[in-house]
């Protein structure tokens, strides 16, 4: 695990009880955490929910209260929504009834009702999910981490009725989605996102419970520091990570101070994908970019793109770079800090056999990318520093090469395995990044994080993993503010660029 990684450990339910309990000694402290967590938990699905538009001004919110501190978190979440919204109102439904809460969550729910007086309604079930009533939004905070099966049948029909509600816009899970644990239950809430309070227990990360957890978030509630949290091979990342790049730079610095990247990619077919890389590592902070591309492709993209430098590459006859422009390529990674090749290389025998021999030849770091991840390349670059960026299906395609008997056998190797849930390995730690979303289900995303990898392992060439964590970070930061400023739908890739820069402010990332 790199050091440079601010991190945090993904535990089982028991690990995070043991925790919890160090460090929450008495009441005011767990009081003081549910109003935090309450707080916190507010602002992120506001942010969230303008995925849709955002929440309306007189929106209806369905709280679902258990006994304990997920129901009180959810009251208290639902008193501070109110609190910004003076339209809004909230159904509560109390799901064992007000004489089995807790005191916090007792606590919570007085502080709901006093703090929005006339706009909180207690019901019951059945009542609250009549099909006539429609709610923006549903907070879910019946069963907590330490959720045990089997499930009582009047809580599993509740879940069930609330799961096929059809005027509910955005379900939300705080912690755990309830029925999911350890242990699960046969009928769990479904939830759009579900946001995991100070710590990430491992039942939400499974394979199996995608469709019940949605899109994950981490709310961290400062339960531990990056630095002293326990040891885990699994660990979260947050948006800590880019705040070094939010700061000054030192003023004695220039052009060289920052890397060198040299992007080897573009074919007769794929002519757009380059270019999306290069655009990317521009917007990294790297100091230079040089682009190897086709011939044909060179002076479009050298007048459009003039802070890059373009080099015009001999052409196979499938239109992909030729092995003839091995030695133009090699001049150019002399001087260069890092390599990237693939985007839109093609998969001609030819081109794949250049990019083999580049991979093979190379003495800085590489990303490989699309194209370039295939067998015949990792090969000869297996045992040096290399990040590749699969998703699913090219990594069914290069795990035979980089796994044996399920073990990592690249020695200075990282893996980007993009996906719903994008996750970076070394071999020896998994990070898991809950940054992005369905908007970067379209072409092109994928170049544009491995430019930005790129660029970023120019800059920090001695350590790969804080790269590809980095760049994977920044990348679905920025997602997440595209989606929020124009939705999930009516987008282009290349405007994900442009939220590049404003997802390194201050702000943003402290709310994961």
């Amino acid at each position: 695990m790199s050091a440079n990684i601010p991190s945090y450990p993904v535990l089982t339910c028991s690990e995070a009880k043991a925790w919890e309990s160090s460090v929450l000694k008495d009441e005011a402290q767990e009081w003081a955490a549910m109003m935090e967590a309450g707080a916190r938990l507010a602002q992120a699905v506001l942010e969230d929910f303008r995925e849709i538009g955002g929440l309306p001004p007189a929106a209806g919110i369905l709280v679902l209260a258990g006994k304990g501190h997920n129901g009180g978190d959810a009251l208290l979440a639902a008193r501070e929504i109110l609190a910004r919204h003076p339209d809004a109102t909230a159904t509560v439904v109390l799901c064992f009834g007000a004489g089995e809460l807790r005191p916090l969550a007792g606590r919570a729910l007085d502080r709901l009702k006093a703090d929005a007086p006339g706009r909180v309604q207690l019901m019951a079930v059945a009542k609250a999910l009549d099909e006539s009533r429609s709610y923006a939004l549903c907070l879910d905070g019946i069963f907590g981490f330490q959720f045990r099966p089997p499930m009582a049948g009047p809580v599993a029909d509740l879940l069930a009725a609330v799961n096929a509600h059809p005027a509910i816009k955005l379900r939300a899970a705080v912690d755990l989605p309830s029925g999911v644990g350890e242990h699960s239950a046969a009928t769990a809430f479904r939830a759009d996102f579900t946001y995991a309070t100070g710590i990430v227990k491992y039942p939400v990360l499974h394979a199996r419970q995608v469709n019940a957890v949605g899109r994950l978030r981490f709310l961290n509630l400062g339960l531990m520091r990056a630095e002293a949290a326990p040891a885990a091979h699994e660990r979260m990342l947050t948006g800590e990570l880019l705040a070094p790049l939010a700061g000054l730079r030192p003023p004695q610095t220039d052009k060289r101070t920052y890397g060198h990247l040299v992007v080897v990619g573009g074919s007769r077919s794929y002519p757009g994908a380059v270019l999306l890389a290069v655009r990317a590592a521009l917007r990294s902070g790297v100091g230079l970019v040089t682009a190897v591309v086709p011939a044909q492709l060179a002076p479009e993209y050298a007048a459009r793109h003039p802070e890059a430098m373009w080099v015009g590459g001999a052409e196979n006859d499938a239109g992909g770079l030729d092995v003839s422009c091995l030695p133009a390529v090699r001049e150019r990674m002399a001087r260069a800090s890092a390599l990237l090749i693939g985007p839109g290389l093609g998969s001609a025998e030819h081109t794949i056999a250049f990019a083999a021999r580049l991979a093979g030849e190379a003495q800085v770091p590489v990303v490989l990318d699309a194209d370039a991840l295939r067998r015949e390349v990792f090969a000869p670059a297996r045992e040096k520093t290399f990040i590749a960026t699969p998703h699913a299906g090219e990594f069914q395609r290069i795990a035979p090469v980089l796994f044996s008997d399920g073990r990592f056998t690249a020695p200075r190797g990282v893996l980007v395995l993009k996906g719903p849930m994008t996750r970076v390995t070394d071999g020896h730690t998994i990070y898991h990044s809950p940054f992005g979303g369905p908007v970067l289900a379209r072409g092109g995303s994928g170049d544009v994080l491995a430019g930005l990898i790129g660029g970023l392992l120019a800059q920090a060439a001695d350590d790969p993993v804080l790269a590809a964590c980095r760049g994977v970070v920044w990348h679905g930061h920025a997602a997440d503010l595209l989606a929020r400023a124009r939705g999930q739908v009516s987008v282009e890739t290349t405007q994900l660029l442009e939220q590049l820069g404003p997802a390194l402010t201050p702000d943003p990332w402290q709310i994961h």
